[in-house]
């Protein structure tokens, strides 16, 4: 274990948790909003076992996660619009708290938990998959195309899961607006997959013919 992944991997895991937390309990101007410490606990608590694992297990695979910097343009603007709509998500989030603006039901926030706490575990399940998997696009050397498991049925699994994780988010905080907000995060994950996949085709050996065997790259039998 490297004591300055260590360092790396624990700084973004506080700065990302506080930065988080700020956003949410500013916003509603309470400690009492139930859903943020809900949010917080299934978001936090699974991801820093996950990142324990992986510093143990498959310290390459942890830095890979870590290093978020884009060189394709492309992929930098759908980083940067991510980033406005999580923060209006969240923002939204807290005022809907503390106004009383479309606020759901417990119990709506209770069942998108259980279908968040999935989500991870569908996405802790690509990672053991495909062991290539980094925050960037591009192509390793000595990768190769994965197709089996998860990617014998769709070519994106990763997506498929931060997919549910994101639209659920909202739902978890009890925040209609923000899970409207939220949505954004399906043309958003389009465009970033039509990217990735030209690079793919022109980069990783037998993409293309993997293309060909597993049609959908989303959602089964859609898209």
């Amino acid at each position: 274990m490297s004591k300055k992944l260590f360092i790396q991997a624990i700084s973004k895991f506080l700065l990302g948790f506080l930065l988080v937390a700020m956003l949410l309990f500013l916003s509603a101007g309470s400690l009492r909003f139930w859903n943020a410490w809900l949010l917080l606990a299934i978001l936090y608590i699974p991801m820093f076992v996950a990142g324990l694992v992986m510093m143990v297990l498959n310290p390459s695979l942890l830095q890979k996660r870590l290093d978020a910097k884009e060189s394709e343009k492309e992929q930098q603007s759908v980083i940067k619009w991510s980033a406005l709509m999580f923060l209006l998500a969240f923002l939204l989030a807290g005022f809907s708290f503390r106004f009383n603006w479309m606020r759901l039901s417990p119990s709506v926030s209770y069942y998108a938990s259980v279908v968040f706490l999935l989500a991870y575990g569908l996405y802790a399940e690509v990672l053991r998959e495909n062991t290539y998997l980094a925050r960037t696009i591009g192509v390793q050397e000595g990768q190769k195309v994965v197709d089996t498991g998860l990617y014998g049925i769709i070519r994106h699994p990763m997506y498929a899961a931060t997919l549910l994780l994101f639209l659920s988010m909202g739902l978890v905080l009890g925040s209609l607006l923000s899970f409207i907000i939220l949505l954004f995060y399906i043309p958003l994950i389009v465009k970033r997959i039509r990217n990735e996949e030209v690079v793919l085709e022109k980069y990783l050996k037998g993409y293309q013919d993997y293309q060909e065997k597993v049609r959908y790259r989303l959602i089964p039998f859609i898209w």
